[in-house]
């Protein structure tokens, strides 16, 4: 008897087991939060954790202030190491200009778009600083 051969055809896989075998979430519930709560779109509208995903479509992930557009290349609902879940998917190249541009307009505000916790001493001492600086040079 021979061997029975590997099929060719790409398995059904969901959207979150997608998401999360290609390691943009660390848990399959935070992909599914991450869906749920809008974070993800799929060819454009609103993803659903149950979809299943097909090679050429496009997926919007925005995780904090970063957002990417990926195009699935490969699908696998196996969970591997960075180096192979990389080759499941690609960045377009309207998605890597725009991740670089706000990136540097981050740098240019000094890292700090928004704060997510109240300042410390030297921030606060920052603040005023500056503060000084530019009411100081209204007069």
């Amino acid at each position: 008897m021979s061997k029975p051969e590997k099929q060719s055809a790409p398995q059904a896989v969901r959207l979150d087991k997608w998401l999360w075998a290609a390691r943009f979430f660390k848990t399959r519930s935070l992909c599914k939060d991450a869906i749920d709560g809008g974070k993800v779109s799929y060819n454009g509208s609103k993803g659903k954790a149950s979809r299943n995903v097909e090679i050429g479509a496009l997926i919007g992930i925005r995780v904090g202030w970063d957002e990417k557009v990926v195009k699935i290349k490969d699908i696998s609902g196996q969970r591997r190491g960075a180096p192979e879940a990389q080759l499941l998917y690609e960045e377009t190249p309207e998605s890597i200009e725009k991740r670089e541009k706000r990136a540097l307009e981050n740098k240019s505000f000094g890292g700090r778009i928004m704060s997510d916790h109240k300042p410390n001493k030297k921030e606060r001492r920052d603040i005023k600083q500056l503060k000084k600086d530019i009411f100081s040079g209204m007069d």
